[in-house]
């Protein structure tokens, strides 16, 4: 049994992100999945927004809301700080206030259209044995999407990562983002940097592994990813 559990999904990329760290520093975890549909009353005791993922630390406690870290910000500002192997957390406090931007541009602008408008639109109703909304999912991709990436493909010219050489939480948290969008569709003509950002971040292995499995959590509902641009 390990050290640290995470309550969730891998299917959220919030849950994505904390696991990317794990992963990354090797550190031993278990999952208990917490499905987003029909969120279990219990969880609500160790997550009180009732959203996903929350973070367990059975050396401080096994049970009840002690030893939990509710939000992805703070288990992944926990994980680095409690573990040993690459910092994704810069030491100049500029690159760190960067860095720190990009993940909050990840979790809120970028998820929203993103999560919101494009991966639930396509998947939530086939989860249910139902129709995408294709509609609203297109409408997303072509009139919410392109300015969040071109922003993102604008930062990148200066380099392969948000903050230039160096791979920190920004780009871990953008890319876990993104990768909702890889799953269900077709990545966007355009925006050449931002396009290779991405695939160079779902090559390493601590995404890779992430995706395979969401791949496969998805494959009988979706068996291929949609081209959203017809």
């Amino acid at each position: 049994m390990a050290d640290i559990v995470l309550y969730g999904s891998p299917l959220s990329p919030f849950f994505r992100k904390a696991e990317f760290l794990l992963r990354t520093k090797g550190v031993a975890f278990d999952t208990e999945n917490v499905p987003v549909l029909g969120m279990p009353d219990w969880y609500a005791a160790l997550n009180p927004g009732r959203r996903i993922p929350t973070l367990r630390d059975r050396t401080i406690a096994e049970e009840g809301p002690p030893g939990t870290i509710p939000d992805s910000s703070a288990m992944c500002a926990f994980i680095d700080k409690k573990y040993l192997g690459p910092s994704f957390y810069p030491e100049d406090p500029y690159a760190l206030g960067r860095a720190l931007w990009f993940e909050e541009y990840a979790d809120t602008d970028l998820a929203g259209v993103v999560g919101s408008g494009i991966f639930r639109p396509i998947m939530f109703p086939r989860f249910q044995g139902k129709e995408s909304d294709l509609a609203t999912a297109k409408a997303t991709a072509a009139e919410k999407l392109p300015e969040k990436l071109a922003y993102l493909d604008g930062v990148l010219e200066a380099g392969p990562f948000l903050g230039g050489e160096t791979l920190t939480i920004g780009d871990v948290a953008v890319a876990s983002v993104f990768a909702q969008y890889a799953l269900v569709a077709q990545l966007p003509e355009g925006f050449p940097h931002f396009r290779a950002f991405y695939e160079r971040m779902a090559a390493l292995p601590a995404l890779a592994e992430n995706l395979a499995l969401c791949r496969k959590m998805l494959s009988k509902a979706l068996p291929a990813p949609l081209e959203l641009s017809a």
